[in-house]
């Protein structure tokens, strides 16, 4: 690629790296923080839950503003937002401030995220797009490989606010670049933002998000019930809202699109099923196999290391094969690599591990990065900021649903699990019994979501990159 072009994407990749980096680093930190503010587990969480439901509620919203102003001005806002942010949390007082400060971050956050796919499609040729977002998914890759040992690190040396005094020296260097290499926007057209739509849209996601984060947790039946049922109401208000709208937020007949509606759907049932895992592996290996946190990241870093090196492949692939089999065969992969996972037993070998941890990365990267390329390049160039936020709503919502649902399948199969009256060493042994139980049926069903983002992957239609660009322009 070009110089002006890799110093772009560059630019680019870095607010990708800090966001994530951001993310992995603070689960490590969450006990020292319970136990240097002194609160209960439930409130400590909530550094982690404000900024993913906020996050994932606003990302529509800084999409299509993105459209109207330009996708630069809101990017270079959200790296200084999210810098800023940072720099607050590491200064705040309480657990309340703190948190607060989070929300502060996750807008910073959905201002970058909802525009950096919309930056590459927007300044990079169609036939090189895949490798320009293969190295966005490096960049996130690299991001959580290296999270858990550097916020480990970061928190034994130098205590918590490190983790995000961290963010400074990175933002810094990844604001300059980016008003520096990122091409300035084209004159967008005076058209007026659709603030009701905007606020409907951002209390539908917050309330079914917040359900389904919940659903990890202790909520009552009636409490998710109201809390889903509210959202869905008022996301069925915004749609019939939308329908009527002169200027939408959310152009609905961009679903009229194959390429864009199923790429979409793969994207959600992906991240639900990859993060299925995410949540329950770690407990699986400090629990049952009684490693210590660095053994257990050792261990789940095969999975980003694969992610690291497949997504340049599947890029320089996407941008000449058709990305429909490219990332149905991903996902094929993937549904191995978590099927090999529901196998795992109490004296599992750690290559055995490995490997099923590899195939699932494999499988991931070989997905993700033709069915971004999909999704960006099916929508006209003035969609492309929805385009874009669209893309990482369907990512988050994925998340969210896929820890909430693997927490609840778990607790339903461990409670049907055989022999857990037993006491003493033998009750040990059977609550280990019982969580490989729980654990074996719960990746299955994770593989078998995974075989169902296949199947909406297969159903989006054959084209290559170049060819959904000129329909959609």
């Amino acid at each position: 690629m070009k110089q002006k072009t890799g110093l772009m994407l560059f630019s680019v990749a870095l607010g990708t790296f800090m966001s994530a980096l951001d993310a992995s680093v603070v689960n490590v930190a969450n006990p020292v923080i319970q136990a240097y503010y002194n609160v209960p587990l439930a409130t400590v969480e909530w550094v982690v839950t404000a900024y993913l439901i906020v996050v994932s509620s606003v990302l529509l919203f800084f999409g299509r503003l993105s459209d109207l102003y330009g996708q630069k001005k809101l990017y270079i806002t959200g790296f200084v937002v999210f810098t800023i942010g940072s720099a607050l949390c590491g200064l705040s007082a309480s657990i309340g401030i703190l948190i607060g400060f989070r929300v502060l971050q996750a807008l910073g956050a959905g201002m970058m995220f909802s525009t950096n796919s919309a930056i590459i499609t927007h300044n990079v040729p169609a036939d090189r797009r895949g490798r320009a977002f293969s190295v966005n998914a490096v960049s996130v890759a690299v991001a959580l490989s290296t999270g858990p040992v550097l916020g480990g690190w970061l928190t034994s040396a130098f205590g918590w606010q490190s983790i995000f005094y961290i963010n400074l020296p990175i933002g810094i260097i990844g604001i300059t670049a980016a008003m520096r290499y990122i091409p300035t926007d084209k004159h967008k057209p005076a058209v007026s933002m659709d603030i009701p739509g905007s606020i409907m849209i951002f209390a539908a996601l917050f309330m079914i998000l917040l359900a389904l984060e919940q659903l990890s947790a202790d909520i009552s039946a009636p409490t998710f019930a109201l809390m889903m049922l509210s959202g869905l109401f008022v996301a069925w208000v915004f749609i019939h809202y939308e329908k009527r709208s002169k200027h939408p937020i959310l152009n609905l007949k961009l679903f009229r699109i194959r390429v864009f509606s199923a790429s979409l759907a793969a994207a959600v049932f992906n991240y639900m099923a990859q993060y299925i895992m995410v949540f329950l592996v770690p407990f699986y290996l400090q629990t049952v196999r009684m490693y210590t946190p660095a053994m257990s990241g050792l261990l789940y870093m095969p999975m980003p290391l694969a992610a690291l090196i497949t997504a340049p492949i599947a890029g320089f692939i996407a941008d000449r094969a058709d990305t429909r089999i490219l990332s149905s065969v991903g996902m094929g992969v993937m549904a191995a690599g978590l099927f090999l996972l529901s196998r795992l037993e109490v004296d599992t070998p750690n290559s055995y591990i490995i490997i099923a941890m590899a195939v699932t990365g494999f499988g991931s990267a070989l997905f993700q990065t033709p069915n971004n390329s999909a999704v960006m390049g099916s929508v006209p160039a003035v969609s492309r900021g929805v385009a874009s936020g669209m893309l990482a709503t369907a990512r988050n919502i994925g998340m969210v649903f896929g820890v909430g649902l693997s927490g609840t399948l778990f607790t339903l199969f461990a409670g049907q699990a055989p022999g857990q009256a037993a006491e003493g060493i033998a009750g040990l042994i059977a609550q280990k019994a019982s969580f490989i139980y729980a654990l074996r049926l719960t990746f299955i069903v994770a593989s078998s979501v995974a075989v169902a983002a296949m199947a909406a992957s297969l159903t989006k239609g054959k084209a290559s990159l170049p060819d959904m660009l000129k329909k959609a322009e």
